[in-house]
């Protein structure tokens, strides 16, 4: 386990987290609980399940029949001398709780049995997006990632004419796309200004198609704005990070356009490849 992703957990909730408790049938917040939106990991934010897949199971705890892709590592539980399958974050292993199939409860015939203690709730009304194109798209995700507030990032392409375009083509310039990262932010913990500022300390937006080394159209600085409030925070906080550069700022604020999904090996890559950081 990653100890620093549990340091401001509760002792209930380290209880059951950490220490690889249950908490008591029929106790917890999310047993009835069938608003829209997506459940996360209490201790990580890492995005778990779709409210979607929710179902009463009259078991006592939250119950989910699928999970979201790569969120969840599985365990041999022996524990209570029978055999289980514990279920754990993948991102921190945090413990969330035993994962049962072969009931024909629902058409997937899986029940995650989830301890509300593990996990939190985020309204979908409340999760905003926010696109941004600030040079190599590995280094980006890698600064959003680890922010308050944000729930999901991914790495991909926007902003050129060539559908489900390849990294190969975006590389050879001729798709126009921007490598970009999406954003997943709850609105209540964390202000666009927040992101918008955090965008703009961590790149050199004076420079036309290029960061650092990294040289082409596809490192060009863009922000690709959900809405027209976005538009117009970015507008303003642009002309007041101008004072700061000597040179013209060359951002592009437009709208977003249609998202393309970078190649998996891609996502999470600094992460993944333990490369500590990446400098923009």
């Amino acid at each position: 386990m990653k100890k620093n992703y549990f340091e401001f957990l509760t002792n209930q909730e380290k209880e059951i987290i950490v220490n690889k408790g249950t908490e008591s049938p029929f106790s917890g917040e999310y047993n009835n609980h069938f608003d829209a939106g997506i459940f996360v990991c209490r201790a990580c934010s890492n995005i778990l399940y779709e409210s979607a897949s929710k179902f009463n199971s009259g078991c006592g705890w939250p119950s989910f029949d699928d999970e979201i892709p790569g969120a969840i590592n599985r365990y041999e539980d022996k524990s209570l001398s029978i055999d289980r399958v514990e279920i754990c974050c993948s991102r921190c292993d945090g413990h969330l709780g035993h994962v049962f199939t072969g009931e024909n409860v629902t058409k997937k015939n899986t029940r995650h049995c989830v301890n509300s203690l593990s996990i939190k709730f985020l309204a979908h009304n409340n999760l905003k997006k926010a696109t941004f194109g600030a040079g190599c798209f590995w280094a980006v995700q890698n600064v959003f990632s680890d922010i308050i507030g944000v729930y999901d990032t991914q790495v991909g392409y926007m902003g050129g004419t060539t559908d489900n375009p390849t990294y190969e083509e975006v590389c050879l310039g001729e798709t126009n796309h921007v490598e970009v990262v999406q954003v997943l932010y709850d609105s209540r913990e964390l202000e666009y200004k927040k992101l918008l500022n955090i965008f703009w300390d961590n790149h050199n937006p004076t420079t036309l198609d290029r960061q650092g080394s990294d040289i082409g159209t596809q490192y060009r600085s863009v922000i690709f704005h959900h809405s027209s409030d976005q538009k117009k925070i970015a507008e303003n906080l642009m002309k007041q990070f101008q004072q700061n550069f000597q040179q013209p700022i060359v951002t592009k604020i437009i709208s977003h356009q249609a998202f393309y999904r970078a190649e998996e090996y891609h996502q999470d890559y600094i992460k993944k490849n333990n490369l500590g950081h990446c400098s923009l």
